[in-house]
This record gives C-alpha cells, sequence and structure tokens, in this order.
C-alpha cells in the first residue's frame, strides 16, 4: 500500500481516508461545479490532535494539502488541481462547540461547525451570532472564517473578521497555535489571527475560533424602498443610519431585473408595492431594547426620506410573515439568476457613497463592449459590495456566453479600479481570481504576502495554487 494512504489510515482510520473516486466525488468539485481535481486521499480528522498528525505526515511525504469546510466557495479555493498529489482535508468531523458564554458575550466553536448550528446555539444562550449568508445551512465557520465572509447584515456588525476573536491554528509543520482567548482588548504585539483569517488556508489550517455574540434582538422593523433614483441611495443609506439609532442591519439593493427573474421561477412571490421600480433596496433594522420602537424609528426615516424626494413609496412588513416575504424576494433574485441558464459574476465593492456611479458605470462599459448582455447588479450596498453579474442571454448559449468570461471580467474590473474598489468583497480569491489578484494588486504588497508564506510555508505544501 501507498505510504502515505497506510499513514492515514492509521491515524483516521480506513472508513475516514476516501480513496476511491467515488467517495472522493463530492468532494473534488466545487460548489458551482466550475473546478473539478482528483485527491490522492480524502482524510476526515474527528479530533484536532488527527488533523496535527496529518499535517506532519503530509510533510514527511511532501504531499499537498487542501483544506476543505462545507464546499460551498464560489472561487475554488478548496479544490484540488488534477495533479492528484494533494490530500483533501475535510473539517467536518471537527465540529464541537467548546463553550458558550452569555455574559461575556462569547463562544468558542471549532472549525466544523455549521453556521446554522452556532446562529441557535448562540439563540439558545438568548444571544445573537450575526453573521449570516445564503450557504448558512451548510457552510462551516472554519471557511466563513478563511474566506473573510460578509453576507446580510455586515451593514451593523462587520465581515467574518470583524467577530472573531481568537483562533486556534495548526501551521504548516503540525505546531498548534492555540490563541482562544475572548478578550476584547490585548495589546501584546502582532494580532497573528488577522493573517489567518481571509488566507484560504495557505498559511495554515484553522481548528476553531472564539466569536463574538450581541445580545438577541426583541424586535426587527423590515421595509421595502422604491427608489426615485439609484443615485439616492447613499442618502437614504446614511438618513436611515441615524433616524434609526445605528440599529440599522441591512440595506440591500434589488434591481427590477432581478425581481423579475425571481418572479418568474418562484411564482409565490409577492411584490409589495404598487408599482416595480427600476431599483428598490430591502431594509431591516433590529434592537434588543424594550424601550427603542424601531418600527416607529424607520416610519419617521421613510418619512423624512419620502418628503426629501429620495424614495417614491416604501412599505414596512406589519409581522414577521410579511417580513420572511420581502427577504424571499431577495433570495429570489439568486433563484432566479441560477435558472435563467449561466451566470459571469463579479463579487466587487466601491466606497459606499460611490455605488450608483459604480454601478452606471460599470453597466454602460459592459453594454458598449456587448450590446446583448443582461446586467443583474444586486446586493450589500449598504457595505459598498456589488454583486455585479451577467445572466446569460436568452438566444446565445452556455459556451459562447461563458466564452467572454476574461473579456468582461477586464471590462467590469478597470471600472472597479477606476473608483478604487476591490475586485473580491466577501468570496475571496481561490483559483478564480488569482491571476487578476496578481495583476491588480499592487506590487509592494503582492511581494509581501509572498515573503508571509514562504515563512510560514517554505515549502508550498498548504492548499497551493490558491491565493499567492
Amino acid at each position: 500500500m501507498d505510504p502515505l494512504i497506510a499513514g492515514l489510515q492509521a491515524i483516521v482510520g480506513a472508513r475516514h481516508c476516501l480513496i476511491e473516486p467515488e467517495a472522493q466525488a463530492p468532494f473534488v468539485t466545487d460548489w458551482r461545479s466550475l473546478y473539478h481535481g482528483r485527491a490522492r486521499a480524502v482524510a476526515l480528522p474527528g479530533t484536532v490532535a488527527e488533523l496535527q498528525a496529518i499535517v506532519r505526515l503530509a510533510r514527511q511525504h511532501r504531499a499537498p494539502i487542501v483544506p476543505q469546510g462545507g464546499n460551498t466557495g464560489l472561487c475554488g479555493g478548496a479544490t484540488p488541481d488534477d495533479s492528484g498529489r494533494a490530500i483533501l482535508l475535510s473539517l467536518k468531523r471537527i465540529d464541537r462547540i467548546r463553550a458558550v458564554d452569555p455574559l461575556n458575550n462569547s463562544m468558542v466553536a471549532e472549525a466544523g461547525c455549521i453556521l446554522a448550528n452556532l446562529q441557535q446555539a448562540a439563540s439558545e444562550a438568548d444571544r445573537l451570532f450575526p453573521l449570516s449568508l445564503s450557504a448558512e445551512g451548510t457552510c462551516q465557520i472554519g471557511g466563513n472564517l478563511a474566506t473573510n465572509a460578509g453576507g446580510l447584515n455586515v451593514v451593523r456588525f462587520g465581515n467574518a473578521r470583524d467577530l472573531c476573536l481568537g483562533l486556534e491554528v495548526v501551521l504548516p509543520d503540525g505546531t498548534l497555535l492555540s490563541g482562544l482567548n475572548a478578550l476584547r482588548k490585548d495589546n501584546t504585539g502582532y494580532d497573528l489571527k488577522q493573517i489567518f483569517i481571509g488566507s484560504e488556508g495557505t498559511l495554515g489550517i484553522i481548528t476553531a475560533a472564539a466569536l463574538k455574540l450581541f445580545p438577541r434582538p426583541l424586535a426587527r422593523a423590515t421595509a421595502i424602498v422604491a427608489l426615485s433614483d439609484l443615485d439616492v441611495a447613499p442618502a437614504l443609506l446614511a438618513r436611515c443610519r441615524a433616524g434609526l439609532a445605528d440599529q440599522l442591519v441591512s440595506f440591500e439593493l434589488l434591481p427590477r431585473f432581478g425581481i423579475e427573474l425571481g418572479r418568474r421561477f418562484m411564482p409565490g412571490l409577492s411584490w409589495p408595492l404598487a408599482q416595480l421600480p427600476e431599483w428598490s433596496v430591502l431594509i431591516e433594522a433590529s434592537t434588543s431594547s424594550g424601550a427603542f420602537d424601531i418600527r416607529a424609528a424607520m416610519e419617521q426615516s421613510l418619512a423624512a426620506s419620502l418628503e426629501a424626494g429620495e424614495i417614491a413609496d416604501a412599505a414596512i412588513a406589519n409581522s414577521e410573515a410579511q417580513s420572511r416575504a420581502m427577504w424571499q424576494l431577495r433570495e429570489g433574485i439568486l433563484e432566479g439568476q441560477n435558472r435563467t441558464g449561466a451566470s459571469i459574476k463579479h463579487d466587487v465593492s466601491v466606497p459606499v457613497a460611490q455605488v450608483p456611479a459604480f454601478i452606471k458605470a460599470a453597466n454602460a462599459a459592459v453594454l458598449a463592449a456587448w450590446p446583448e448582455a443582461r446586467v443583474l447588479a444586486f446586493g450589500h450596498v449598504g457595505d459598498g459590495n456589488t454583486h455585479f453579474n451577467l445572466a446569460q442571454p436568452e438566444n446565445e448559449s452556455k459556451a459562447a456566453f461563458t466564452a467572454r468570461t476574461a473579456e468582461v471580467n477586464r471590462v467590469v474590473h478597470d471600472v472597479v479600479a477606476s473608483f478604487g474598489g476591490s475586485i473580491s468583497a466577501e468570496h475571496g480569491i481561490g483559483q478564480l481570481r488569482r491571476a487578476e489578484l496578481h495583476h491588480r494588486k499592487p506590487a509592494a504588497e503582492l511581494d509581501l504576502m509572498r515573503r508571509i508564506k514562504r515563512t510560514l510555508d517554505p515549502e508550498d505544501l498548504m492548499n497551493p495554487g490558491k491565493l499567492v
């Protein structure tokens, strides 16, 4: 037997060392089926000690390691190449919630914990863990941190990076870096956890995290608002931030095209306003205080916006069911996008105040190069993150459409650069954007990233071919 395979089986048992292609199949293809790889073995350790032993064994045999969480990433960051040399290391069995401390507003959870389970555990302790994204039923917190995930609540609570107090990480030589203290203030040198958050498994493997919790909301207000023009979105955002006493949680841009797609493929979706405008926003605020009338604050903010001519109409949910129905409109955009054909996707960010100008400029640039393009720009306008996507034209084949991906990327990313923006806001780099990152990132920053990589992983065994 291959001595590496024998060593893996000795560590995790034959049941958790997958070598047959059929058993490996769910692990070696990414969620979007853009990347297909091969693995020498898929190993599923059940403890951190087993994971450390695998890393030491891999280093002994000079075998690359590709860490994987829930395999819900959009950039191929957790998919091996087709050489068949790598060990794909799944964290799904390292999934204990080690501690929940309501008084310290913190939780310690292992990397394989599914995000929705962490939300539930926080709720059972009368607390909130606010990280929320569409894949929360299957994605894992280790992967969320490794990619610095964003999601729906960034406006108030920040990205995954902002929700992390400490990390436990297995380094490329098998050493365990234990930094799970739940301190809010620790000024004793470099903040080492920040090196690993967003590193996509290229510097080490996150095995556990100390996470921030917040008081559980007692009330929320959800609204769909028709914009008089896209340009007024930043002013409306600023007004809502102030009027809602900084309790604003989400501020999501909804284009007419996206709503129409959602209603086409999900007939149960109901639009709450008399007209479907070119642009709307979904706004949500919440409060943990029974003394603050969040709905009245929302009403007052929107009334002032209506008087100022920033909005044309608005509807505020009167029940939890109506609130869910409004959020289903946002979810319908994703469903409609997926079911209308292939997509060319861009996960970009610009300064919040520049989002409308960016969308208009990027739309014009794309249509100048490709008049038949169907632009679908939506998303987290409250934090400057736009999912500027293109949907496959109905009269064009998938092959012809996707063949223009590189061309469209250049057009869109050139516009992003002109606004001082980023080509990746919340989805990471992985394989998908690695070449583009190296084209766009300043040389000094790339050089420093490579030096950090060489210092921690001199043999380039940790997720090679990704990010750097």
